[in-house]
């Protein structure tokens, strides 16, 4: 009798580590990755494909809460765009800091003109909620709204002017390298003149509503592959931009694949890789300020994660991660731009508010995670190291919460 009841108690404890071992780690789906797309002062108006390294359709519906702050810093400067093909031809023979396209007027040089300005941290909030829809699919609904501030502190302790200037001076890059410190930190300066004179402005404090975004995920069951520990999933998404300088309909497809690599009972290894094309105001509601003359944008992004698991099968997680996204404007308008700015003064970077906007931008992130059975969050440190300043530097961290098993 006493070996019967060992038996019952320990086939009880069994079943019950088991079950919570399997319910814990059905919280591991895929690799953790909140939405950690940079925040480009052109790109936060439009509704950019956040690439999705999920295995499954999440049981339970989820709410994840995102806030980031991002320093994007870009000094005053003129671009001029010759309208004659005979003044283009003479830019093309000339390397673009050595052009000498001479403005007089619409008539003697006919030339698009535009200018642009950026300088402040800012902050961007996401409110993701996600539901499964069917045994292989769900729905994502998104909120998108940025905040304009200087970036003092405590507020933008890593994104700060103040951090930034200081890490130049102290540890790389010398002193004042890109002109911070010459035009002073910790200012909102944000103007652009489009080529066809409209003008977009943002003020301190100034709150955007940038957009709602739906994204619909398949993710497809293939034997062979599962085998494998590989995962494939599907995206079709949605946008619809709500601020005033780009009242427009974006849609998008993305793929993803995830591997994974099991070291033992405790630790994993995963990685992915995603691609994305988004096609820009496929749908005007308005009259629109131009963020950029390519109305497609590529996208892709690589991860890499080590998990390792607690007693409690908790985990904990690290991860790499790179996105680059196709420019903004036509590549072949580069080979003949006219740029002004203040050479003279700032040691590097002055033209960089209309350079990058024709070159691909790329950034690195670094990711910590920590999940358990009522909550994830992650914290993640994003850092331009093309040196395009734009953003600079980006933080993050993210919340997310299971809210029920229907």
């Amino acid at each position: 009798m006493p070996k019967k009841r060992f038996f019952f108690i320990w086939l009880f404890f069994s079943a019950t580590i088991y079950s919570q071992q399997k319910d814990s780690l059905s919280l591991k789906n895929g690799i953790d990755k909140p939405s950690m797309l940079p925040i480009h002062h052109f790109g936060m108006f439009s509704a950019r494909i956040n690439q999705n390294f999920k295995i499954k359709a999440s049981p339970k519906k989820t709410l994840t809460f995102s806030l980031s702050s991002a320093n994007t810093f870009h000094p005053f400067v003129e671009m001029y765009l010759p309208e004659n093909e005979n003044d283009r031809q003479l830019q093309r023979e000339r390397i673009w800091f050595n052009r000498r396209f001479n403005f007089i007027d619409q008539e003697t040089t006919p030339a698009k003109y535009s200018t642009i300005v950026v300088d402040a941290v800012f902050k961007n909030l996401r409110i993701d909620f996600t539901t499964k829809i069917g045994k292989k699919q769900e729905l994502g609904i998104t909120l998108r709204s940025y905040l304009v501030t200087k970036g003092t502190y405590p507020f933008s302790f890593f994104s700060s002017d103040e951090t930034i200037e200081w890490f130049h001076s102290n540890i790389a890059g010398g002193e004042d390298p890109f002109g911070r410190r010459y035009y002073g930190l910790n200012q909102v300066h944000v103007k652009y003149q489009d080529r066809n004179g409209k003008n977009l402005e943002l003020k301190e404090g100034q709150f955007i509503m940038a957009g709602i975004e739906f994204n619909h995920f398949y993710y497809p069951a293939l034997v062979n592959l599962k085998k494998k520990n590989i995962s494939l999933n599907f995206g079709t998404h949605l946008g619809i931009n709500l601020a005033k300088y780009n009242p427009s309909i974006d849609i998008g497809f993305s793929g993803n694949i995830i591997k994974k690599w099991v070291l033992n009972s405790k630790y994993e290894i995963r990685s992915s890789f995603g691609s994305g094309i988004l096609r820009k105001n496929i749908v005007n509601f308005n009259s629109v300020v131009d963020l950029g003359n390519n109305r497609f944008l590529g996208s892709l992004e690589a991860m890499l994660e080590y998990t390792e698991y607690t007693r409690k099968k908790n985990y904990h997680s690290v991860a790499v991660n790179y996105q680059i996204q196709t420019p903004l404007f036509k590549t072949e308008e580069a080979d003949y731009y006219q740029l002004v700015g203040k050479w003279k003064e700032i040691h590097a970077g002055w033209q960089n508010g209309f350079e990058k906007m024709y070159e691909y931008q790329s950034a690195w992130s670094w990711l910590y995670t920590y999940g358990a059975k009522n909550y994830t969050i992650s914290l993640y440190i994003k850092e331009d190291l093309y040196v395009n300043n734009a953003p600079d530097i980006q933080t993050g961290i993210s919340l997310k919460i299971p809210l029920s098993n229907q």
